[in-house]
């Protein structure tokens, strides 16, 4: 598991970088440094305390689920707090599904089996994208053309919400594979899932999602700020707009991170609302990935390796 982490991680940041050297040469390699250079670098504590805050309600939405479902007995909430930013490492991972990764480590300390604990990141991840379509929506008359991606991502989702919560639906898919060796997973995914995915259970975990990647748009205005434009109303919307277009484009293009579509978005959204130039554009955009994102995976990497400390993973139990 080692080994594929740090595969994974190092494929990912070279990504990372090759985005970076792209969106240089496209923007004036010369103006970005310029833009990059001007920016009022006091501003990063609070671009950081945000996306803090960000995590920590984040955090919270997790061990609700984790407490919910029974999968927390034994599980301190300091062990909570390592698992999920254990999991941050993966966020440079298609949809960010490898955070599937705080399951295995879960296993370790309690024994619960991964297909139960499983269903947590698949409900994280979709109430992290509804709460980003309502947050891409205080904007939408900026940006019309994003109308209708918007309106047919709301579309998808109501109705994937719709299937799932619909038990003769989900166990004739069951029956089908009945004879399969994924038949018992499924059965234990599935059981975790219907007890996430109440409405009550849903409304809630939104609300924390919204108000937790609202801390981050905020972020993205002492960005802006950094770089010389004054924050106002409008700019928060916009700010807004843009933060959760951008990053629900990347999360739903599957590519590890959203790297190089959440980036490309975000200078071509900033450019034609704000306005600004292409260079400085450009220059906010990798402040915030910096901000978001590759905090985020610095900040797995150190808690993974104190999980490790912790928890050895000889220790881990054998439950599936």
């Amino acid at each position: 598991m080692v080994q594929t982490l740090r595969r994974r991680i190092m494929t990912s940041v070279l990504i990372g970088v090759a985005v970076v050297a792209v969106l240089g040469l496209v923007s004036d390699i010369g103006q970005v440094g310029a833009s990059l250079g001007s920016f009022a670098w006091q501003s990063i504590p609070a671009v950081l305390g945000f996306t803090a805050l960000n995590y920590l309600l984040r955090w919270l939405k997790w061990d609700m689920y984790l407490r919910h479902i029974g999968a927390g007995t034994g599980v301190s909430r300091f062990d909570s707090g390592l698992l999920f930013c254990a999991g941050m490492v993966m966020a440079v991972t298609p949809g960010k599904v490898g955070e599937v990764l705080k399951s295995y480590l879960l296993r370790r300390i309690n024994g619960t089996a991964v297909s139960t604990s499983a269903p947590i990141v698949f409900a994280e991840r979709m109430t992290d994208g509804i709460a980003m379509l309502l947050l891409m929506a205080v904007g939408l008359t900026l940006y019309p053309p994003a109308a209708p991606l918007f309106y047919l991502l709301v579309g998808v989702t109501f109705v994937g919400i719709m299937a799932l919560q619909s038990e003769v639906l989900v166990s004739r898919v069951l029956v089908l594979l009945d004879k399969t060796r994924f038949a018992a997973p499924l059965r234990n995914a599935y059981q975790s899932s219907k007890a996430l995915l109440g409405w009550r259970m849903l409304v809630t975990s939104t609300l924390l999602s919204i108000i937790s990647w609202f801390f981050e748009c905020i972020a993205f205005v002492y960005v802006l700020q950094g770089l010389g434009i004054a924050p106002t109303w409008l700019i928060l919307q916009q700010s807004t707009f843009i933060f959760a277009a951008s990053t629900l484009f990347g999360l739903v293009s599957l590519i590890p991170g959203g790297l190089g579509v959440s980036e490309a978005s975000s200078t071509g959204l900033l450019v034609w609302m704000i306005p600004m130039s292409q260079a400085a554009a450009t220059a906010a955009t990798l402040v915030i990935r910096f901000g978001t994102l590759w905090f985020g995976v610095a900040l797995g990497m150190v808690t993974l390796g104190w999980f490790n400390r912790r928890y050895p993973e000889h220790t881990e139990g054998e439950a599936a």
